[in-house]
């Protein structure tokens, strides 16, 4: 298993010194989300300041965008890095994509699908000089002259990621994508009885392999090196759990376990705006059933255990800052 590190909400200035130290770290790649900041922004100072790692979003979001514009900004990070480049994409919801950032939402999975297809098309017109014609469901691009043709940079296109956790994007990832982002609120038995066999669907509906499609797990871990740190790490995955399983879209995690109802109160609780009484309803049960318990030394074996046959790469979702001497036993424990 591949361990990958995952930064959100780093200001610009600081990039480039955080992925300089997971290269030096031992880290297998250096991810970003669409948070407070630009994701792509963050992974050119990020591929700047590296030379092996793989530099990724993680996610930056796809539909407030055109894919015009993602795939000339993927092409020239993917040259940037000498192909480190992943291009991790979701849908967010439509909350956020109407309200956020004042864009279209709609049959999200269709319209993912759409728009990965519609990158590749337009990849493969400026690799290969042939008319781009993409005629899409959703998208439509039809016209590139060589003054907008950027340049071959020998090292192909970056491979795609989505973001999913329902049935039909995690088909839709198995379908077109090189990668599946997991979220971090799921457990190995979702992964198991709905992830994974949806993900093969998708793969061999279109005559492809399961295994063609790297999985990418955030992980959640209580740990730390005294009682404060692991206290603080079992706060603050108690807190995530809660509001994540306060939201629709995540309901049917908590289902699969019978847990429909935990998922009733954490909803009614956040709509009368009582979120500091919501981790309260996260037992121990649900705690590790989500997340990882383990001293730092023995944090890699433990997620190996569990994910081992299910993930290709783990980060940490977790406010434990692990050291350099944390995250040696972490690879050596994952790699083992």
């Amino acid at each position: 298993m591949k361990l990958d590190a995952m930064i959100l909400g780093a200001p610009l200035a600081e990039v480039a010194g955080l992925a300089a130290a997971a290269e030096v770290g031992g880290y297998d790649g250096w991810f970003t989300g669409e948070t407070a900041h630009e994701p792509l922004l963050a992974c050119t100072a990020a591929g700047v300041a590296t030379e092996r790692l793989q530099v990724g979003t993680a996610i930056a979001v796809a539909f407030p965008r055109s894919p015009m514009h993602v795939a000339q900004a993927a092409h020239d990070l993917q040259a940037l890095t000498g192909g480190r480049f992943v291009l991790g994409l979701g849908s967010q919801v439509k909350a956020h994509v109407e309200k956020r950032f004042s864009a279209t939402w709609s049959a999200p999975a269709a319209r993912m699908r759409d728009f990965v297809l519609a990158l590749r098309a337009i990849w493969s017109a400026w690799e290969t000089g042939d008319r781009l014609a993409y005629r899409g469901e959703f998208y439509r691009h039809t016209l590139m002259t060589p003054f907008f043709t950027p340049p071959a940079h020998g090292h192909g296109p970056p491979p795609v990621w989505l973001a999913a956790v329902g049935r039909r994007m995690t088909e839709v990832a198995g379908e077109v994508a090189d990668g599946v982002l997991c979220h971090g609120f799921t457990t190995d038995r979702y992964l198991r009885e709905v992830t994974l066999p949806a993900l093969g669907a998708g793969a061999e509906g279109a005559g492809r392999r399961r295994d063609d499609v790297e999985v990418a797990l955030p992980v959640f871990a209580v740990t730390g090196h005294d009682e404060l740190e692991v206290a603080r790490a079992d706060a603050f995955v108690r807190q995530q759990l809660a509001f994540y399983g306060s939201t629709p879209a995540y309901r049917p995690v908590l289902e699969l376990h019978g847990w429909g109802h935990l998922h009733e109160e954490l909803h009614t609780r956040s709509l009368r705006g009582e979120w500091d009484a919501m981790p309260e309803l996260v037992d121990d049960e649900v705690l590790h059933a989500f997340a990882v318990v383990a001293p730092p030394d023995g944090l890699g074996a433990a997620i190996r255990a569990r994910y081992g046959d299910l993930a290709d790469r783990v980060s940490l979702y977790t406010p434990f800052q692990p050291s350099a001497e944390d995250v040696a036993h972490l690879a050596a424990g994952l790699r083992r």
